[in-house]
């Protein structure tokens, strides 16, 4: 929706679809969720709704504005922009104390949080920044309705209730996810 109001890209009725039918599915899963859990804050929520939009702006800008940059050049403006505020966040946080360099686990932790950031952060960024380029907005942004799934396995290992809406509602969004590529699919054969 970003992408055609701000963007002017088009995009499918399928798409559309996919992308209100995930929406309800995500809302349905965090309704659910606060029904089986109830002592906990769901407001946190909006910050996801928010990320989401602003994930559905990256998308977009990447694919109108950026198609001539390389996916590495895009991700390296990204991590250049947010060098400041990280270094700034790290220092008055307390992050670096002597507390917590002390620590005796300090050090392989700090080796784990580099290997995540290398793989999980920046190969990934490359990856998905390529992946609007040559594909769609709409296509590429669907894995974040995925997000609230993975989340309920991790609220599984933690201990959480989990509730049969909140299987249905997984399986709204998988739905969803699946109408975004529908017509896509179909053209490749």
């Amino acid at each position: 929706l970003i992408g055609f109001l701000a963007f002017k890209i088009s995009f499918s009725r399928n798409q559309l679809a996919g992308v209100l039918v995930g929406l309800f599915g995500a809302i349905l899963l965090i309704y659910m969720g606060s029904n089986v859990n109830p002592d906990q804050n769901y407001w946190y929520a909006g910050l996801v709704v928010i990320a989401t939009i602003l994930y559905a702006c990256n998308a977009n800008i990447i694919k109108s504005k950026l198609q001539e940059v390389s996916a590495m050049g895009i991700a390296a403006g990204n991590f250049a922009f947010m060098v400041l505020p990280a270094l700034i966040m790290m220092f008055y946080s307390g992050a670096l104390s002597s507390t917590v360099r002390e620590g005796e686990y300090f050090m392989s932790s700090l080796g784990y949080v580099i290997l995540l950031s290398i793989i999980g952060t920046c190969v990934a960024k490359v990856m998905f920044n390529r992946l609007i380029q040559i594909s769609s907005p709409v296509f590429s942004v669907s894995v974040t309705y995925l997000i609230p799934v993975v989340g309920i396995f991790w609220g599984l290992i933690d201990g959480e209730r989990f509730s049969v809406w909140q299987v249905v509602a997984s399986g709204i969004i998988l739905l969803g996810v699946y109408l975004v590529n529908k017509k896509r699919n179909a053209s490749q054969s």
